[in-house]
Parts: structure tokens; C-alpha cells; sequence
């Protein structure tokens, strides 16, 4: 009998064979290190506009065509995957986000949405005139891993504008008499675990902002979400680093079994927010089972 059927790993990558958009699956190969740059880039630019930015569903619920914030995370995302390669289109997406930048820096939560059908809600209702800390965070992190090692996104201006606001806007946080969304919180402390990397004191001053809002359990029920659904301690710190610094020790390790155990039977993750359309619904799986193996090589070697 092969035995290497029933291993976790090979579970997932039978799973992403059978239900994952091509993209997730070049991504699952980077993983275990049989990665296509050139194949990966190509599956990339299929959601790309002629703008430089990206849409068509690449942030699964929001399956519009226009180019959108969102999708400029995702993008990001894979483009500091395929490291140590580099591409035009990171250095073109920071461009585009450049002219969809609010006058303090931010990015909007959603630009218009041009086709809001089998899109979620919150997207459709965005207000395009006020910037977001989460979504300027979120697309900034992906941003910043693609700096170490892409110098053209390193120096963009765009880049630039926005990890100020995001800097303020954290530090605005001790002052304000609000408590942070927690999607809004995880991807605050993941931008300041990123931003480690090239201005390390000014991370930790974020962090220690942040702090007060993160219980040492890393678990914060998501507002207006799902009745299950909860920002967790491997959502604030998905891999070591400083921002695990803010968490209890057992609350890692207790939430990599938790993301090890959650691994359902057909050898993918699922997610516990609700899903907008079909194709959402399996998009996101895929998604979150390359996430989930990421996460758990981070943290296991």
C-alpha cells in the first residue's frame, strides 16, 4: 500500500487537484518547492486590467471585473510567494494603487463596485471617499514582503504614502475611543510584523500600541460575522516573528493543533465566514488549504 496517500500533505494536494482555481494550485507548488514563476505570473495576470490592477474575482467575493483594493492584496500576495523572482506587475500594481489613493494616504475600502451581483454585501456598500486601516494594512503587509526582495516596489512612492498612513493611523489608535474591528486588528499587527523587516523600531512602538486590544489568547470574535467566526492567534501571526511576540506561548501551540486537526476529510481547510456565491465558496477552500500549509511549514520546519 502507498502510504504517502494518507499523509496531510498529499491529502491537500489531491484536494487542490480536484477543487482549487489554477492559481492556488501553482501556489501549493512554490510550497513544496516545484514552483513555475512564469506559469504562476500567467495565472495571475488573468484577473489583471488593463489599469494594472486586479479584479474578476481574484478576492473571491467580490467577483466584479474592475481592478479593487482587495484584489491588490492577493496579487501581492503571490507576487512575494514566487521570491526571489520579480515581475512588472508588481511594480504596475503599485502604480495603479498610487491613483486610487486617498488624499491621507489610504486606499478606500472598495472602489465601486461596477457588478454587485454574487458579490458579498460589505464590498457593494463601501464608501470609496474614506480610507480603511484594514485594507490599507492588509495590502501594505503583502506590499512589504514583495520589498525584501523586489527593490522597484521597495522605493515606490505608493508604498510609501501608504505605511505612513498606516503608521498614524495605528498610533491614532491610543488616542481614539474605539475598539479595532478584529480583522482590522489582525491585519494591523501583521503590518507592523511586516514593516519589521525594513523599520524595526517602529514596529515594535506599533505592536505595543497594539497590544492592548490583542487578548493573550489571540481569540477575538469578529463583529457582524458569523456566529463561530473568530480572529485567532495564527491569523495575527501566521508565522514567527514579532507579532507572535504578543500571544501566550500555549496559545500557538494549542492553535497549531486546532489548524492541524481542522484539516476536513477530503484533505482541505474550510472557513468559518460566510461564502457570496458557489465559486467563493470553493475558491476560498482552496485559498485557505495553501494558507493553512504555509502556515503550519512556518511554524514546523
Amino acid at each position: 500500500m502507498d502510504m504517502t496517500r494518507t499523509t496531510p500533505l498529499s491529502a491537500a494536494a489531491t484536494f487542490l487537484t480536484g477543487h482549487a482555481r489554477l492559481l492556488d494550485r501553482h501556489r501549493y507548488g512554490f510550497l513544496v518547492g516545484r514552483g513555475d514563476p512564469r506559469a504562476t505570473l500567467a495565472a495571475l495576470a488573468a484577473y489583471r486590467n488593463t489599469d494594472g490592477g486586479y479584479g474578476h474575482g481574484l478576492e473571491p467575493d467580490l467577483r466584479s471585473p474592475e481592478s479593487q483594493p482587495a484584489a491588490a492584496l492577493h496579487a501581492f500576495e503571490v507576487l512575494a510567494e514566487i521570491d526571489p523572482v520579480t515581475s512588472p506587475q508588481a511594480e504596475q500594481l503599485c502604480d495603479w494603487l498610487l491613483t486610487v489613493t486617498l488624499p491621507d494616504g489610504g486606499l478606500p475600502f472598495a472602489l465601486p463596485v461596477t457588478e454587485p451581483e454574487n458579490c458579498a454585501p460589505f464590498w457593494v456598500r463601501a464608501d470609496p471617499s474614506t480610507s480603511s486601516l484594514q485594507i490599507t494594512s492588509v495590502v501594505a503587509l503583502h506590499a512589504h514582503r514583495v520589498a525584501q526582495h523586489d527593490r522597484t516596489v521597495a522605493d515606490h512612492p505608493w508604498l510609501s504614502r501608504a505605511t505612513e498612513f498606516c503608521v498614524a493611523a495605528i498610533r491614532r489608535l491610543q488616542e481614539e475611543d474605539r475598539v479595532p474591528h478584529a480583522i482590522e486588528l489582525a491585519f494591523a499587527v501583521r503590518f507592523a510584523d511586516a514593516l519589521s523587516a525594513r523599520q524595526p523600531k517602529t514596529a515594535r512602538e506599533l505592536l505595543e500600541v497594539l497590544r492592548v486590544f490583542v487578548p493573550s489568547d489571540g481569540r477575538v470574535h469578529v463583529q457582524g460575522g458569523a456566529k463561530n467566526e473568530y480572529m485567532r492567534p495564527l491569523d495575527f501571526a501566521p508565522a514567527p516573528g514579532l507579532a507572535s511576540e504578543l500571544l501566550a506561548e500555549s496559545a500557538i501551540e494549542a492553535d497549531l493543533r486546532r489548524l492541524r486537526s481542522d484539516q476536513a476529510d477530503d484533505g482541505g481547510w474550510t472557513v468559518d465566514f460566510v461564502s457570496h456565491s458557489p465559486a467563493a465558496a470553493l475558491e476560498w477552500r482552496g485559498y485557505t488549504t495553501v494558507n493553512a500549509l504555509r502556515t503550519l511549514r512556518a511554524y514546523d520546519g
